[in-house]
C-alpha cells in the first residue's frame, strides 16, 4: 500500500509544521495547538448543543424505544468522529496542503496543477465546494447562537419570547464589529474554548458513571444494526446524526494558520475526548431521565449552573461564528484572485497578519443571509435539516477532490486511492441521501443558495474568459506598436505612465485610447501585468519579471498567490531591486473602465449575459482595489459588447 506523503509546507514561518515543531515537548507546538482550539474547533465544538438532541428526538417522535435510539445514535456519532473527522480530515486531508495552505480553493488549485483534460471538472468541483461553504457560513452562526440562547428557556419559560430577539441582537453586533478586525478577540478564543471543552468533558464524565452501559456505543455494530432495522426512520435520524461533525471542514480550511501538527495534536488530546465524553454523558443522562431529552446538553449541569452555561455556550457559539465569517472573507478573496468572482473591496485589519481582512460587501450579504435564516426557521430544531444538507454536500465534494489529488499528485495507483477514499465517500453519500429527505423541511435553503452562488461564479469565470479572448482578438501586439512608435514617435510628455494590462503581449486598451485621443505618450511607459498563480503565496524574490523592450517601454510581470491581494504601490517599490525606480507620487496610472453592453449575438445565453454585465457593474473600482493613489489615477472608459 502506498504511504501517506509528508507535509509539503515550505515556509517554517508561515506554516507551523516546520521541523522545530515536530517534538511533542516543543512549547511553540502547544501554543499553536491551543490557538487552533479557538479557531479551528469552534464550529464542531458547539455541535453537542443540538446534534444528539435532534437525532434522538427524531427517533422518539417516530415511536422508537428511547434506549435503542440513544445507543444507536451514540454509536453513529462516535464512529463518524473517528472515520470522517479523524481519518479523513486529521490524518489524510491535512497532508494535502498547497504550500502549507488548505481549504477548498487550495485543494482545487493543487488538483489543477496535475489535471489535464479533467481541469474543467476540478474547477467545477472547487466552485461547488466554495458555494456550499458560503451556504454553511450563513447557517452556522444562526443555528449555533440560537441553540445557545434557547438554553434560557430552561431557566424560566418567561424567557422564551426573548430568545429570537436576543439571538438577532448578538449576531447583528457580531457582524457590526467585523470592520475593526479580530486581532484582539482572537487572543481570547483559545483560552475560552479550552474552558469550553473542559466543561464539555466534565459534564459528560459525571453522568457516564450513572449509566456506564452507554460505553457499549463504541461497538459499531449497534449503529449499523440501528440503521438497518428502521428503514426510512433510520435514514431520517442518520441525516441528523451528521450534525455532530459540522465544522470538520475547518480543520483543513485553517491549515495555513496553524499547521498540520498543532491541529492534529489539539484534536487527539483534547477535542475528540471532550466531544466523545459529552455525547456519552448526554446519552447516559437521557437513559436515566427520559424527560432530559428536551435539552440534554444543558441538563448535564446543575440548575445553579444554567445561566453561566448559557453565557459560556453563547460565547463559544460567537467564537464559532467568528471563525466561519473570517473563513468566508478568506474564501471570497481567493475566489476573486482565481477569477471566479468580480473584484470586491478588501480592507486589511492588521498591520502584521496578512490573513486578517474585512470585506464589506461579503459581510453585508452574510448578515442578510443569517438574519433571513433566523426569521425563516425561528428555532434551531427547524434549521437542523438545512444544516445537514450543506455540510454533507461539502464533504462529498472534498472527498472527490482529494481522491483525485491522491491519485494524480501523490503518485498513488488509482486502486490504492480508491481503497482509502471510496469507503469514506460512500459513507458521506449515504448521509447526504439521508439529509435530502429533509429537502422540503429546510434542506432546500442551502441548495438554492449554493446553486445560485455556483451560477454566479461560473458565469463570471465564463464571461471573463470570453472577454479576455475578445479583447485579445481586438488588440494589437505590443512589440509591433512599440516598433511603430519608435519609428514615428508621438509628442512625449515628461514623467512616467503605468498602464495596467491583462495580457503583457498585447497593447493595453488604455494605452491605445490615450494615443488616439491625446496624441501623446510619457517619456517612460510601464506595462504592468498581474497574474494569479495556483499557489497560495509568491515570495517577493520571485514575484517580478522585468523586460525592457525599448528606451521608452518596459514590461513588468507581477505574480501573486491566490491568498494575496495585489498592491500596486508595493509592487512598484519592489522594482527598485531590479534597477527600475518608479516614484509613485510622480507617476500617472492609466486604468481602463469597461462599460459592458449585450451583444446581438453573444456566446452566452441571454440570462447569463445579463448576469455577467450586472456583476461587472457591481465590481469594485480598480483604482481602489489595487490601492492606486486616487490623485494619480486616470480612468479611460471604453464600451465593450459581450
Amino acid at each position: 500500500m502506498a504511504q501517506l506523503p509528508p507535509a509539503t509546507s515550505k515556509s517554517g514561518a508561515h506554516s507551523p509544521s516546520h521541523p522545530k515543531a515536530q517534538s511533542l515537548f516543543d512549547r511553540g507546538l502547544w501554543t499553536l495547538a491551543i490557538g487552533s482550539v479557538g479557531v479551528v474547533y469552534g464550529d464542531i465544538g458547539t455541535s453537542p448543543l443540538y446534534a444528539f438532541k435532534e437525532a434522538v428526538t427524531a427517533g422518539k417522535t417516530a415511536g422508537l424505544p428511547l434506549p435503542e435510539a440513544v445507543t444507536g445514535v451514540l454509536s453513529l456519532i462516535l464512529w463518524l468522529l473517528l472515520l470522517i473527522v479523524t481519518l479523513k480530515y486529521v490524518f489524510v486531508l491535512l497532508r494535502a496542503d498547497n504550500n502549507g495552505e488548505g481549504g477548498t480553493f487550495a485543494l482545487m488549485a493543487l488538483g489543477r496543477t496535475v489535471a489535464n483534460r479533467s481541469a474543467p471538472l476540478v474547477l467545477l468541483l472547487g466552485i461547488a465546494g466554495a458555494a456550499l461553504f458560503f451556504g454553511d457560513a450563513v447557517i452556522t452562526p444562526a443555528i449555533s447562537v440560537l441553540s445557545a440562547i434557547e438554553g434560557l428557556k430552561l431557566v424560566t419559560p418567561a424567557f422564551e419570547p426573548f430568545v429570537l430577539p436576543i439571538a438577532i441582537a448578538i449576531l447583528a453586533a457580531l457582524f457590526a464589529v467585523q470592520s475593526y478586525g479580530t486581532d484582539m478577540m482572537a487572543k481570547f478564543f483559545g483560552p475560552v474554548m479550552l474552558i469550553w471543552f473542559a466543561v464539555l468533558a466534565f459534564g459528560g464524565i459525571v453522568h457516564i458513571a450513572e449509566a456506564p452501559e452507554v460505553l457499549w456505543a463504541f461497538n459499531p455494530i449497534l449503529g449499523i444494526r440501528f440503521i438497518a432495522a428502521h428503514g426510512m426512520v433510520g435514514l431520517t435520524i442518520l441525516g441528523l446524526v451528521f450534525l455532530a461533525v459540522t465544522g470538520a471542514e475547518a480543520l483543513y480550511a485553517d491549515l495555513g494558520h496553524f499547521g498540520r501538527k498543532p491541529i492534529q495534536l489539539a484534536w487527539v488530546t483534547l477535542v475528540l475526548p471532550a466531544l466523545a465524553l459529552n455525547y456519552l454523558g448526554q446519552g447516559a443522562l437521557v437513559l436515566t431521565d427520559t424527560a432530559a431529552i428536551e435539552s440534554p446538553f444543558f441538563r448535564l449541569y446543575p440548575n445553579w449552573a444554567l445561566v453561566p452555561m448559557v453565557i459560556l455556550a453563547t460565547v463559544a457559539t460567537v467564537i464559532a461564528s467568528q471563525a466561519v465569517i473570517t473563513g468566508a472573507f478568506s474564501l471570497a478573496r481567493q475566489a476573486v484572485q482565481l477569477g471566479v468572482l468580480p473584484r470586491l473591496a478588501i480592507m486589511h485589519t492588521s498591520a502584521t497578519m496578512a490573513g486578517q481582512i474585512y470585506m464589506p460587501r461579503v459581510n453585508s450579504l452574510l448578515l442578510i443571509g443569517v438574519l433571513s435564516v433566523i426569521l425563516l426557521f425561528r428555532t434551531s430544531d427547524n434549521m437542523a435539516g438545512a444544516y445537514g444538507v450543506s455540510v454533507t454536500a461539502t464533504m462529498v465534494v472534498a472527498s472527490i477532490m482529494i481522491l483525485f489529488v491522491i491519485w494524480k499528485s501523490w503518485g498513488w495507483k488509482l486502486w490504492q486511492a480508491m481503497v482509502l477514499m471510496v469507503p469514506l465517500l460512500l459513507i458521506e453519500v449515504f448521509f447526504f441521501a439521508a439529509n435530502m429527505l429533509k429537502v422540503f423541511e429546510g434542506g432546500w435553503f442551502p441548495l438554492v443558495l449554493s446553486i445560485s452562488l455556483m451560477l454566479v461564479m461560473l458565469t463570471w469565470a465564463k464571461g471573463s474568459a470570453l472577454l479576455a479572448k475578445q479583447t485579445k482578438n481586438d488588440s494589437v501586439a505590443l512589440d509591433w506598436l512599440v516598433a511603430k512608435l519608435e519609428a514615428s514617435p508621438p509628442f512625449r510628455t515628461s514623467g512616467t505612465a503605468v498602464f495596467l494590462a491583462a495580457d503583457p503581449e498585447s497593447a493595453p486598451t488604455a494605452l491605445m485610447h490615450n494615443l488616439k485621443h491625446n496624441k501623446a505618450l510619457h517619456e517612460r511607459n510601464i506595462i504592468l501585468s498581474m497574474r494569479t498563480l495556483d499557489q497560495p503565496r509568491v515570495l517577493n524574490c520571485d514575484r517580478l519579471k522585468i523586460e525592457r523592450i525599448s528606451d521608452h517601454f518596459t514590461v513588468v510581470r507581477a505574480d501573486f498567490g491566490f491568498m494575496e491581494t495585489p498592491n500596486i504601490p508595493k509592487t512598484l517599490a519592489l522594482c527598485r531591486k531590479h534597477d527600475l525606480n518608479i516614484d509613485v507620487s510622480a507617476t500617472s496610472f492609466f486604468v481602463s473602465r469597461r462599460n459592458m453592453k449585450p451583444a446581438t449575438r453573444s456566446a452566452l445565453p441571454l440570462w447569463q449575459d445579463s448576469l455577467f454585465i450586472f456583476l461587472s457593474r457591481k465590481a469594485a473600482d480598480a483604482t481602489a482595489y489595487f490601492q492606486i493613489p486616487p490623485d494619480r489615477a486616470v480612468e479611460i472608459g471604453t464600451q465593450v459588447k459581450i
